[in-house]
């Protein structure tokens, strides 16, 4: 089934369990962001939303009855740069610029199998230099531990 254009905001709840250890996933969609012809400030309902969710776990928190809380708070973003033009529209710039100080923001450039090798580390770093050059806080990898193996690092470098 297509899915609509629109920038409302859809949640889809997935319960993970690996290795014992039980996780509930939401991811919070956005479909169709920045497709509308005047775009100004369309960001501010996924800010909102944010915001909204950090109140009402801040709200549950301070409470008297904090056995049963779920913790609803956006911990990361998934950004998806378009692979089509030169690096970082003016949308995604202020888009990143209005979030992340609310939330870990991670660019990802989609459809990147469309392009090849070549295009793909040209738009990274290209895309490198605009996140700098903005000031825009992206997530940073951690270090991986001194005792993992060589390829664990060489596999942890490759990701940041």
């Amino acid at each position: 089934e297509r899915i609509t254009q629109t920038v409302e905001i859809t949640k889809h709840v997935v319960d993970i369990e690996e290795k014992g250890v039980k996780l509930r996933l939401t991811i919070v969609d956005t479909p169709g962001f920045g497709d509308a012809v005047n775009n100004t400030e369309c960001w501010k309902p996924v800010a909102d939303y944010i915001d909204q969710q950090f109140e009402q776990y801040f709200r549950d928190e301070s409470g008297l009855n904090r056995k049963n809380i779920q913790d609803n708070r956006v911990h990361c973003c998934i950004y998806f740069i378009s692979p089509f033009g030169h690096g970082l529209r003016p949308l995604d710039v202020e888009f990143m610029r209005a979030l992340h100080q609310r939330v870990n923001i991670v660019p990802v450039l989609a459809k990147a199998d469309t392009l090849t090798p070549a295009e793909v580390e040209s738009m990274k770093n290209k895309i490198r230099e605009e996140i700098d050059h903005y000031g825009i806080r992206i997530y940073q990898f951690p270090e991986c531990d001194s005792d993992e193996d060589e390829e664990f690092k060489l596999q942890d470098q490759a990701l940041k």
